[in-house]
This record gives C-alpha cells, sequence and structure tokens, in this order.
C-alpha cells in the first residue's frame, strides 16, 4: 500500500514544521502534504532555544509567531559579553527584541501549527530509506509508530529536514556533497533562578584559554549554560567546568552552576560547520535545515538561517506549477541557492570567524580577542555594526568583511598604544595582593587570582616594537586565514 501527496517533508523540526504549514498557504490550488516524524513527543534539546531578532520577523512572515506564545518565552534586548571581570552591553539596535525558550515548547507549537494546516498530515513514522524510480527520488519508505511493516509514501517533491545527524544528506547530495567538521561540544546544564550580568540579554564570557560560555534565560526559572569544551574533551566534565571554567564566570553564577551540576548530567552537543552545497545531484529531492547546512551555534543563528530558508523556500514553490518538472525545479534551486545568501553566507562566516576569536587559540587570536573586546568598548558604531549582522538584522557579508578587518587593525594598534599586562616581580608580593586588584591603566597592579601572580599594565616600550611588529604581521594573517577560507565555502557554487 502507499500513499500519494503533492510535497513529503522528512523530520518536524524548526525548518519541516514550518515548512509545512508555509506550503500549506500556498495561492496555488491546494496541496497535500506529509510531515514525517520519527517521534512526536517534545524533543530535548541543549542548542536552538534562542531566536534573533531577524528570526522572529520571519516568524512573523511565516504567520507562525503564535508558537512564541504560552511556552514562557523570554525577551532578549541583546548581549552582554565578559572578559576577566569586564563587562560590555551590546544591544540589539532601533529596539528590536529576539525571544530565548525550552527548544522542544518551540518545536511542539511550530508542529501544532502544522497539525492544523489545510492539506498537511503529521505522521508520527520512521524513514527508512528514500524510493527511487529511473534515477528519480519518489518518496520513501518509514514505518509508522507502533507497527513493523514498512509504508510506502509517494511524493512529487521529496524535501528532507532530519536535522544535523540526517541519515540522508550523503545520498542525495553524492559528490557534491561538502564535509562537514567538529571543533568543539557545547556542554550544557540548566541553572535555576540564576541571576545575570544583565536581566533579558545573552552573556557571552571569554574564558582565557578554554572556549566561550554562552548563558541565557530560557524562562522565568531557568538559564541554560553551555560551556564550549575543545577536544578531546575531559573525562570528568563537571570538575573541568567547576575548576577551569567557572573561576572566569561572575561570582553571582558560581552557586547555582555548582546545584545545577550536582543536580543532573551534563548534556553535550558537537559544535559542526557544513557549508552549504548545490542540490542538483539528485531528481525530486531536496535538503534543507542543518541536514543542508549548519554554522557554529555560538551566534545562535541557525534557526533564523533555516527560517529565512523556509521562506524564500515556500515563496518559489508557490510559484511552480508542476512539482515533477525537475527543470522549473533546477531553476527554483538556483534562485534559492543566491537569494538566501545575504543572510545565510553571513551568519554563517561570523559564526565560525567568532568563534575563533573568542576561542582564543593561541597568541595571535589572543590578541585579536582582547582588541575585539576593546572594540565592543568603544561603542556606537563599534557595537551597533557587528549585533546587527550577529543578529540578521544587516545581511552583508561586505560589512562583515568591514568589521571583522577593523577588528584586526585595532588589535594590532592596541599592542602598541594601550597598556598590556606584564608579569610582575614576585618580591613582596604578598604585600600587594589586597592593594588594587583588577585595576586598569598605565602601570596599576593586578592580582591573577587562579595562580596568585601579580601582574602590570604598562605601555610597550620603543624596545619592543620589533617584537610586536613581528606579532601584528602574524595577527593579520590570522584574520586572513580565518576569513579567506569561510568566504570561499559560500561563494563556491560548484
Amino acid at each position: 500500500m502507499s500513499l500519494q501527496y503533492d510535497v513529503l517533508i522528512v523530520g518536524a523540526g524548526i525548518a519541516g514544521s514550518a515548512l509545512a504549514h508555509a506550503l500549506s498557504q500556498s495561492s496555488a490550488p491546494q496541496r497535500r502534504i506529509a510531515l514525517l516524524e520519527r517521534s512526536l513527543a517534545e524533543p530535548d534539546r541543549i542548542v536552538g532555544e534562542l531566536l534573533q531578532p531577524a528570526g522572529v520577523a520571519f516568524l512573523d512572515k511565516l504567520g507562525l509567531q503564535g508558537a512564541l506564545e504560552g511556552i514562557d518565552a523570554i525577551p532578549v534586548h541583546g548581549y552582554a559579553v565578559v572578559q576577566d571581570g569586564r563587562i560590555v552591553h551590546i544591544p540589539y539596535p532601533d529596539g528590536r527584541e529576539g525571544r530565548s525558550f525550552h527548544h522542544g515548547l518551540f518545536v511542539q507549537g511550530l508542529r501544532e501549527h502544522a497539525k492544523r494546516a489545510k492539506g498537511v498530515d503529521v505522521i508520527e513514522a520512521t524513514v527508512n530509506e528514500l524510493v527511487e524510480e529511473e534515477g528519480r527520488v519518489v518518496g520513501v519508505k518509514a514505518t509508522r509508530s507502533g507497527c513493523k511493516e514498512k509504508e510506502v509514501f509517494r511524493a512529487d517533491l521529496t524535501i528532507i529536514a532530519d536535522g544535523c545527524f540526517s541519515n540522508f544528506r550523503s545520498t542525495v547530495q553524492g559528490p557534491s556533497a561538502r564535509p562537514s567538521s567538529t571543533k568543539s561540544h557545547f556542554c550544557g546544564a540548566i541553572l535555576k533562578d540564576a541571576r545575570l550580568p544583565m536581566s533579558q540579554h545573552g552573556t557571552v564570557a571569554l574564558v582565557r584559554g578554554h572556549g566561550p560560555v554562552l548563558l541565557y534565560q530560557i524562562s522565568e526559572h531557568d538559564t541554560r549554560i553551555l560551556v564550549d569544551v575543545k577536544g578531546p574533551l575531559p573525562s570528568d566534565l563537571k570538575k573541568h567546568i567547576i575548576t577551569e571554567v567557572m573561576p572566569s564566570l561572575p561570582n553571582q553564577l558560581h552557586e547555582p552552576i555548582r546545584a545545577a551540576l550536582s543536580a543532573d548530567r551534563v548534556r553535550r552537543m558537537p559544535n559542526s560547520f557544513l557549508p552549504p552545497a548545490p542540490q542538483t545531484h539528485k531528481r525530486g529531492v531536496i535538503l534543507l535545515g542543518d541536514a543542508w547546512n549548519m554554522r557554529h551555534p555560538l551566534t545562535g543563528g541557525g534557526m533564523t538561517v533555516a527560517l529565512s530558508d523556509v521562506y524564500i523556500l515556500s515563496q518559489h514553490l508557490d510559484k511552480i506549477n508542476d512539482l515533477l518538472d525537475w527543470s522549473q525545479m533546477k531553476g527554483i534551486l538556483d534562485k534559492w541557492w543566491w537569494e538566501r545568501k545575504g543572510l545565510a553566507a553571513t551568519i554563517n562566516i561570523m559564526s565560525v570567524a567568532l568563534y575563533d576569536v573568542f576561542g582564543a587559540d593561541g597568541e595571535c587570536l589572543t590578541v585579536f580577542q582582547d582588541g575585539c573586546f576593546k572594540y565592543f568598548e568603544r561603542g556606537g558604531e563599534s557595537v551597533r555594526g557587528p549585533v546587527s549582522l550577529l543578529s540578521g538584522i544587516a545581511p552583508s557579508t561586505s560589512l562583515l568583511a568591514y568589521h571583522f578587518f577593523y577588528v584586526a587593525l585595532y588589535s594590532i594598534w592596541s599592542l602598541f598604544a594601550h597598556p598590556r599586562r606584564m608579569r610582575a616581580p614576585r618580591a613582596n608580593s604578598k604585600s600587594h595582593v589586597n592593594d588594587t586588584p583588577n585595576m586598569t591603566g598605565n602601570g596599576e597592579v593586578h592580582t591573577d587570582e587562579k595562580n596568585s601572580d601579580m601582574h602590570v599594565m604598562q605601555i610597550p616600550s620603543i624596545l619592543d616594537y620589533p617584537r610586536l611588529f613581528w606579532l601584528s604581521c602574524r595577527v593579520l594573517w590570522t584574520a586572513i586565514a580565518i576569513f579567506g577560507p569561510l568566504l570561499w565555502t559560500e561563494i563556491r557554487w560548484w
């Protein structure tokens, strides 16, 4: 037995559920749509919990704003970046707002919209394989929940949106598939009644020698903490977080972190990067969402890109008369490829580039990280520009390149013009430990709380210039080495 549909969507996550609803609103003749999902129970994930302002806007365009209602979603007004006890405020421009929430509740809200949509059948079934006839995908074989027999679901167009661990990515893309890479893992927990440095703001803490830490409130009493841990993962994650990471976080978070780690396990999620690839290898099927394109979750841009893709793709599919006409579909896919570039490329590139800077692995990236923080401290356009890019409000790779290399050059200038931490002689250090810790300025004394070493802040002398000039060249080359390959992954179309 087989069932016939116009469109079959595999995966009822963010992208799949949103697309099913969007296609049901088509001005074309009503299409029959099947949305297949292995489990319709509430998902439980540690990422996909912060929707940037541009994502909220796309949700409105798709008529899905109701998915944010009744789930205790928290308004997000921007970010607070923390480094060495200093905080810089990075607000969204023009009063724009994002939303943060429990991922599972949001997905269930999207699924409810799909279930209520005309012509959409939401089916709990595990997709086992693609069905092909004469070199074209004509549907899938799937096993309904509680059944043992495989059932054939046929469709004019099959859309695979089964997430980052897609079972069909390589089959659909064939030789055009791009390899994915994983630099680190996010290790997450939920803090109870934690007080963030700035209410209704995401917090990014820069931890020297380790990856960044991301915190944001996801309900009235719950705050998500995501600790970036580079491989190989330590055998005892809880000990790593308490001893290596927590001392660099604001003091008011220490007790909630200890309580969360003692009450529950630390969950982890790979931070993967997967550049998009053209989708013309196999007729009758396309990829969508994380099954096709992934970026580092540090910037919280994944759902924004997914909803943007759904909006653009659904607008084009609305104009096509015959989904079986692959020559028409190739034209649609080509238009989609280029129309999504402004937003998707900006967020993709920024996510990995910003992670490399905030992760600061090595001397050059440490200089870059310090310069980036000082760049934010300037305020004005030095904040407005980057946060407009991160939030999806300003989808422009040229603007991203401008700010990225401006930060690189500002980092170099800061090497020569700003006081730097210099290790002070240890003699008489005990007499100074409690005098003026954590002060900033020329010649002022610092105490490293972790190892009790004394440091002084000094402007480099002319004798330091040759070494700093060589370091500057390396910093600039590091910036090029980060940005160039990322840009290439987006402009490459074959």
